[in-house]
């Protein structure tokens, strides 16, 4: 069992890899700072446990220890057990879901290993909230995407709120950045992908009759501009998902969730 340490001082030193959470220039989940990976909640930190994202620690109330009992059997971590109002102080909001893991960033994946074994996979150009990241990657694990990779101009995908709308997921899908844009796509065509660029253009095939491919990565852009028409040009077939009219396009979450049950059902 994970080793009980009540903590009374918000300024207490042990608990450092928790604090100023929302800062947007001290936060431990920084790259460039600690580093660390911050998994929220109990059902993320669940996942967190049993991926490669080795937890070094939690902080929690006791009603979150007693929950996640069964999980941290056998664990050699300590359990920083904190009021709601101590742990507030320490993170510098009030938070709901009573429980954080802290865990060192692995060594990143490549292209290479990521692509091992894959058949779907989903390539994204300049999504930089992390909200959608984080909904991409929960939508990526519940209808069979093998794994994401990341060209120009992402947001952080181990960001603390990407995690957490994941729902863990983010620990769990393998992902890498492609060595270069849009040049690495030519890895995915080495390997045998065909790449569909996803586009609102009404001049674009229907998406259900470009699936036809063992190995598919699905190129999704930010919304607003998009993919880049470099991007574009690198990919072998651009795709759209049928609209009413009048409508544009959709959230790149939506978007994409679409084209990988469009996958499920085509594959």
């Amino acid at each position: 069992m994970a080793d009980v340490i009540d903590i009374e001082d918000p300024a207490d030193p042990r608990v450092a890899d928790f604090r100023d959470l929302n800062s947007a220039d001290r936060r431990p989940d920084l790259p460039g700072r600690k580093g660390l990976v911050i998994a929220e909640g109990v059902v993320v930190v669940q996942r967190m446990l049993t991926s490669r994202y080795t937890p070094s620690a939690l902080l929690g109330v006791d009603r979150r220890h007693a929950e996640l009992a069964a999980d941290l059997a056998g664990m050699d971590l300590p359990y920083y057990r904190a009021s709601a109002e101590v742990m507030a102080e320490v993170v510098g909001f009030h938070l709901n879901r009573g429980v954080l893991a802290a865990a060192r960033r692995p060594p990143e994946q490549t292209a290479d290993e990521v692509l091992a074994g894959a058949r779907t996979v989903a390539v994204l150009e300049g999504v930089n909230d992390h909200e959608n990241i984080g909904s991409i990657f929960r939508n990526a694990a519940g209808l069979g995407v093998d794994a994401v990779l990341f060209g120009d101009r992402c947001a952080d995908p181990l960001y603390r709120r990407a995690v957490r709308v994941s729902m863990g997921h983010v620990l769990r899908v393998p992902f890498a950045r492609l060595p270069s844009w849009p040049g690495g796509l030519g890895l995915l065509r080495d390997k045998g992908f065909r790449i569909i660029a996803l586009t609102p253009n009404p001049a674009a095939v229907n998406l259900a009759t470009a699936m036809t491919e063992d190995r598919v990565a699905l190129l999704l852009g930010a919304e607003g501009p998009g993919l880049t028409e470099e991007a574009m040009r690198a990919t072998d077939i651009r795709a759209r998902i049928p609209m009413s009219p009048g409508t544009d396009s959709l959230n790149v979450a939506t978007a994409a969730a679409m084209a990988f049950y469009e996958r499920v059902r085509t594959s």
